[in-house]
C-alpha cells in the first residue's frame, strides 16, 4: 500500500522540548512554594509516565503525599503557561530535518498528522512559534492527550488519528522518539521511525522500522526522505 500519511509525535520528535518543560515545572513548583526540584536525572525517570499532570501526581505519590487533583491541576496549568512563554520567546528550535521533511510532505501531497500526549495549547504554541504562525493548518488531524482517555503507550491517540484520516495503518508511518510512542504506534500496526532524543537515547526500540539520531541522518549519513519512508510503510 502506498504511503498516504506521516504521523508525528511532538515532544522530543518535532523539537527537543523536554528541557523547557522541566524548567517550567521547576519554576511552577518554586512559585507555589514547593521545595521540589526535578533534576535532569529525576525528569528522565519521570518521563516513563506520559503526561504532565500524571508526572506531578506520580511524584506526589512517591513523596507519600495524599492525592490532590486540584493542586496537581493548578501546578500543571501554571507550568503550561510558563512553557508557552518560553516557546514564545524563541527558546526552542525544530529538530534537524523536521522542517525539511514537513515541506517535502506538503510538496508531494503526503498528508501530515499529529499524535501526541501533550496538551493542545502546548502543541499550538510550539507550532506557531517554532515553525510558523498557523502551522497547525498543515496537519489533517491533530490528536492530543486531552482528546483520549488513555495516553501512550496506550494506542488510543493513534487509533483516533487513523479514524480521523480514514486510513489503514499500512498507509502510514509514525515518527516517534520514545519507547512509549513506539509501543503505541506499533499496537496499531503502524511502521515507526525513531529519532532518539536527549531523554530517550537508551530506550528499547525493538520493533522500529528505522532508528536514527535525527531525520537528517538515517545512520548512514543520508537524510530521511518521503521516498525512504514510503519503503517502510505497509
Amino acid at each position: 500500500m502506498a504511503l498516504r500519511a506521516i504521523i508525528f509525535d511532538v515532544d522530543g520528535t518535532l523539537a527537543e522540548t523536554e528541557q523547557a518543560h522541566r524548567r517550567a515545572f521547576n519554576q511552577a513548583f518554586a512559585e507555589a512554594g514547593q521545595p521540589w526540584h526535578w533534576s535532569d536525572r529525576d525528569y528522565a525517570a519521570l518521563l516513563t509516565t506520559t503526561g504532565g499532570r500524571e508526572r506531578i501526581a506520580r511524584y506526589r505519590m512517591e513523596l507519600g503525599l495524599p492525592a490532590d487533583p486540584a493542586a496537581v491541576e493548578a501546578l500543571h496549568r501554571r507550568k503550561n503557561a510558563l512553557y508557552a512563554q518560553s516557546v514564545a520567546a524563541g527558546a526552542i528550535a525544530p529538530r534537524p530535518g523536521v522542517t525539511r521533511l514537513m515541506q517535502a510532505c506538503r510538496d508531494s501531497r503526503v498528508t501530515m498528522a499529529i499524535a501526541t500526549t501533550t496538551s493542545r495549547a502546548n502543541l499550538i504554541a510550539l507550532l506557531d512559534h517554532t515553525f510558523a504562525p498557523g502551522a497547525a493548518g498543515w496537519f489533517a488531524a491533530m490528536v492530543t492527550g486531552e482528546d483520549v482517555s488513555a495516553k501512550k503507550p496506550d494506542p488510543a491517540v493513534y487509533r483516533q488519528v487513523l479514524a480521523n484520516l480514514s486510513l489503514q495503518p499500512a498507509a502510514c508511518v509514525a515518527i516517534e522518539d520514545s519507547h512509549a510512542g513506539l509501543t503505541a504506534a506499533r499496537a496499531c500496526g503502524i511502521a515507526t521511525v525513531i529519532t532518539r532524543s536527549h531523554y530517550t537515547a537508551a530506550h528499547d526500540f525493538t520493533g522500529a522500522a528505522l532508528v536514527c539520531d535525527t531525520l537528517d541522518d538515517d545512520g548512514a549519513g543520508d537524510p530521511v526522505t518521503v521516498a525512504r519512508l514510503a519503503t517502510l510503510a505497509g
